[in-house]
């Protein structure tokens, strides 16, 4: 199914308000006192409606109506938030996600879903079958038909404040109050409040008197003059104010509009010395002023009404302002973008190489220039695919919630690092390998609160999730405060699955990087979590893919810390530029600590190492390792990395110099190779392949 441009724009904004709305409930759970969390849920579920219906989603519109409700009532204290609303609260937001992947894909909704959470929301309520349409009740918005009346053509728009208080005899003049309502929405945005206070039984009541009075927001390009022209014939048999409340001027992020009762003072629905009396409580102003007698209810929800107009007015126009600003960009046009830059480099390198040979000191200046603008291109353009890993952190708190109550424990996650920036293919491929490790620490880290207790515990257990730069690498950890890891269990189960002979000697790292072996598990039974032996393979597989590295930690009785660690970016990176014999390799910067000499009498026996500043260093040669013929030099070259937490010293026959790296992918059938993770152009148009070191470091000890 083809979605034309504002569909699409509708689905991908709705998105992003599903990430806020989620996001907002879990931070309400742990604050239920927090009435801007609240506002925030409502708000969401607010736009998703008012955006649905605009847009033509008609069913997300009639779905969000209800729960949107239920929070409504939630936030002027007419329900109490329970864990109960919440639950229901995230189910529909999931529902929700549904019918957008629904409308998407074109595929048939399934409705007997969304009617029974519909259902539970209006039981909820109390009202299930007592919902009305939005202007049955007297007291609820009444905004123009015309929802595409916007600021668009760029004329200033004000709001105004109007209070119309027709005479009680204004009928027998021939006037109508709804015609002139109807005038007043005509031009522009109306939201009206109507006031029934003095409404009185139907015994008393005389139908040809005007018991009703309004106090109305009008959103418009008019003048206050054109506003007043309305009331014209009027003015004689009516109370009329007109003020401006907003005169459509930009604010700041940080600004809000007029507190509660600053409006009703401003209003002169209260005095400031009634205020003042009952400001010291903290209720919710309008629940105070009610409860003191000093104003009535009709005015407080009146006054709430516009409270929320004019902020939702100055926020969509901080929304418009910061969209004018910012643009969304597909992320194939990105990845095309980095191709590009990518054979720019490639192209400039060869000029560089090119220039060098031929000793000309014009053309060298400009080689220059085009190198110092390929790399702040190169950055440029790799920073605008720099994404914030908080993105993916955030989708955690759900699965941590909901994960730990079917497993009958209690856990907090607790996340740092959200601002460190990440490759957002890296991001794209982190989520599967993080979910697995989360999950692994809640059903075999974290013990079930009577056990905690048992072992002198906080009852509430804590995971940490947290990202850090290191280097040219970002540091992933996730630690629990749980049971840790039973050294001992892990090597009997192993020898019972026959993955290490019954008489190996391992050390601790060792024991615990069994964990990674295809086929591992310790759970007794099998359960929907764990017990398969497949999972932290794979999470290893996809994070190495990744060109990273994992390792896990773990204190007895106290903890267990997995550690990753990634590259920036997967498109290009800053290389050291190596040969063996006529082959031509790149070690990724990054890791490389120094470079030494080496004159081949440093082997003792079959070990292979030399004594750096008294230090045992192990190394590989490149050539053993790949059996490139020829025969070596006499003074060797051995770049020290730091790879797999440990220093090893790689043999080649000469250092090249740093490198600028576009790599590039060898394909399917090279995939397996141990120790190439992919290759590059050199500026001389030949290949040189870039050295996986984990990998290549891993092989090289296997193979001793």
């Amino acid at each position: 199914m083809q979605l034309d441009v504002n569909s699409q724009a509708f689905m991908e904004e709705a998105q992003d308000l599903l990430t806020e709305l989620e996001s907002a409930l879990l931070e309400l759970e742990e604050q239920p006192g927090d009435t801007e969390l609240v506002d925030r849920v409502f708000r969401a579920m607010h736009t998703i409606k008012g955006s649905g219906a605009m847009f033509g989603f008609d069913d997300i519109a009639a779905f969000t109506h209800d729960v949107e409700n239920m929070f409504d009532r939630v936030r002027n204290n007419e329900l109490q938030l329970s864990r109960e609303i919440l639950d229901l609260t995230l189910a529909c937001r999931d529902h929700i996600a549904y019918l957008l992947q629904c409308a998407g894909s074109g595929t048939q909704v399934d409705l007997e879903k969304g009617s029974a959470l519909t259902a539970k929301v209006r039981l909820m309520l109390g009202a299930g079958d007592q919902q009305e349409p939005a202007d049955a009740a007297p007291a609820q918005t009444a905004q123009s038909a015309d929802s595409s009346f916007d600021e668009e053509d760029g004329s200033r728009r004000f709001t105004y404040r109007i209070r119309f208080k027709p005479a009680p005899d204004i009928f027998l003049t021939g006037n109508n109050p709804l015609h002139l309502i109807e005038e007043l929405r005509d031009m522009g945005m109306l939201t009206t409040y109507v006031h029934t206070s003095a409404l009185p039984s139907l015994a008393e009541l005389n139908p040809e008197s005007c018991y009703l009075w309004w106090d109305m927001l009008l959103h418009t390009s008019a003048g206050e003059q054109e506003v007043r022209d309305v009331f014209m014939f009027v003015e004689d048999e009516c109370e009329l104010s007109v003020q401006v409340v907003d005169s459509g001027d930009r604010i700041d992020s940080d600004e809000k509009y007029k507190l509660i009762g600053e409006i009703l003072v401003e209003r002169g629905d209260l005095k400031p010395e009634d205020l003042q009396r009952v400001l010291s409580s903290r209720q919710p102003m309008g629940k105070l002023l009610q409860q003191a007698g000093v104003v009535s209810e009709d005015s407080v929800e009146s006054a709430l009404q516009e409270q929320q107009t004019v902020r939702d007015m100055q926020q969509k126009r901080e929304t418009s302002s910061e969209a004018a600003s910012s643009i969304r960009v597909a992320a194939s046009k990105l990845d095309y973008l980095v191709d590009l830059v990518g054979e720019l480099v490639i192209v400039q390198s060869q000029i560089a190489q090119m220039v060098h040979e031929r000793e000309d000191a014009d053309m060298l200046a400009l080689s220059e220039n085009l190198e110092r603008l390929s790399d702040e291109l190169r950055d440029a353009t790799l920073g605008i695919r720099m994404l914030p890993i908080g993105t993916t952190f955030s989708k955690f708190r759900r699965l941590v919630r909901d994960l730990s109550a079917d497993l009958g424990k209690e856990v907090d996650l607790v996340t740092f690092g959200a601002e460190t920036e990440l490759d957002k293919t890296v991001i794209e491929r982190l989520s599967d390998p993080l979910v697995h490790c989360l999950r692994n620490s809640l059903d075999h880290g974290v013990e079930p609160p009577q056990q905690r207790v048992a072992a002198g515990k906080p009852r509430k257990g804590t995971i940490t999730l947290g990202a850090a730069h290191s280097g040219g690498e970002v540091l992933i950890t996730i630690s629990d405060d749980g049971k840790g890891l039973d050294r001992d269990r892990l090597l009997s189960k192993a020898v019972e699955r026959g993955i290490v002979a019954p008489d190996a000697e391992l050390s601790d790292k060792e024991i615990y990087a069994l964990i990674f072996a295809a086929g591992f598990s310790t759970a007794e039974k099998v359960t929907s979590v764990s017990g398969r032996g497949v999972g932290m393979d794979v999470v290893r597989r996809s994070i190495e893919e990744l060109r990273g590295t994992i390792e896990l930690t773990s204190e007895p009785g106290m903890s267990t810390v997995i550690t990753i660690r990634l590259p920036l970016t997967l498109a290009i990176i800053d290389g050291l530029q190596v040969q063996v014999g006529e082959e031509s390799y790149v070690i990724p910067l990054a890791p490389v600590e120094e470079c030494v000499e080496h004159f081949g009498t440093a082997d003792s026996g079959r070990k292979q190492i030399i004594n750096l500043r008294d230090e045992v260093v192990p190394y590989i040669s490149l050539r053993k390792l790949f059996d490139v013929s020829g025969t070596p030099p006499e003074i060797e070259q051995i770049v020290v990395v730091n790879a797999l937490g440990s220093r090893f010293g790689i043999v080649v026959d000469r250092v090249v110099g740093e490198h600028q790296t576009v790599i590039k992918s060898l394909g399917k059938v090279f995939k397996n190779v141990e120790g190439i993770s992919g290759a590059t152009i050199r500026g001389d148009g030949t290949m040189a392949l870039i050295l996986d070191l984990p990998r290549l470091v891993q092989s090289a000890i296997s193979a001793r």
